[in-house]
């Protein structure tokens, strides 16, 4: 289920992408590292620098080669940065393969890591993993898993204690400008119903036999 199929990447379909770092490795050291790969989905997802001028976007010195011409052809409907690995949910709106832009933004933010820290080899134990969406029910399931991720490791006690994922832009006003939360909002019925939903417990023998990404 974890496995890469490109053939699957459609237009109108939604993947769990996830990736961790080499050797389960930190990939994320600071805030400014959260902020730089933040900055990197903004871009690959179409954005211009000034759309992207929110608190949690790292604005970099130097140009940053992702090409901004996917605006409106993947929306991202949640996400979460872990110290050593990365959940994402993105649907694919038009032809161009979900796989395209992941692999830029893992490229770059690899390139960053090493720069920055003046080191050299892979900063990714592999080729990201995709998991395609087949229900709403499922797509819930993922969404609370994602927003849940820090508290399941004991990071947080609630899922708003955390800045690096979506959930405040469910629940807050923060409007991070990459993430749209209409349509999971509309799959749970209102912000209300998704708090509710999020917080309720889940199976942690059954994200066990779903997901190979581990602290």
């Amino acid at each position: 289920m974890g496995n890469r199929d490109y053939k699957k990447f459609a237009t109108g379909t939604i993947f769990h992408i996830y990736n961790r770092g080499n050797n389960r490795e930190k990939i994320f050291h600071d805030e400014q590292d959260y902020k730089a790969l933040i900055f990197r989905i903004g871009l690959a997802l179409g954005f211009e620098e000034k759309e992207l001028s929110h608190q949690l976007c790292h604005q970099p010195y130097s140009r940053i080669r992702i090409t901004g011409t996917h605006k409106g052809k993947f929306k991202l409907h949640a996400f979460c940065l872990m110290p050593n690995h990365f959940h994402l949910l993105i649907e694919q709106c038009e032809d161009v393969p979900i796989s395209k832009i992941i692999s830029k933004i893992c490229a770059s933010y690899a390139k960053y890591v090493n720069k920055k820290y003046k080191r050299v080899g892979h900063v990714f134990q592999d080729k990201f993993k995709a998991v395609l969406m087949e229900s709403n029910e499922q797509l819930m399931w993922i969404c609370t898993y994602i927003h849940m991720n820090a508290v399941k490791d004991s990071m947080v006690k609630h899922p708003d204690e955390y800045v690096w994922s979506s959930y405040n832009d469910y629940t807050t006003d923060r409007n991070l400008p990459i993430i749209n939360t209409d349509f999971l909002i509309s799959l749970f019925g209102d912000k209300n119903s998704f708090k509710k939903e999020t917080l309720r417990p889940y199976s942690d023998s059954l994200s066990k036999t779903v997901f190979d990404i581990k602290s």
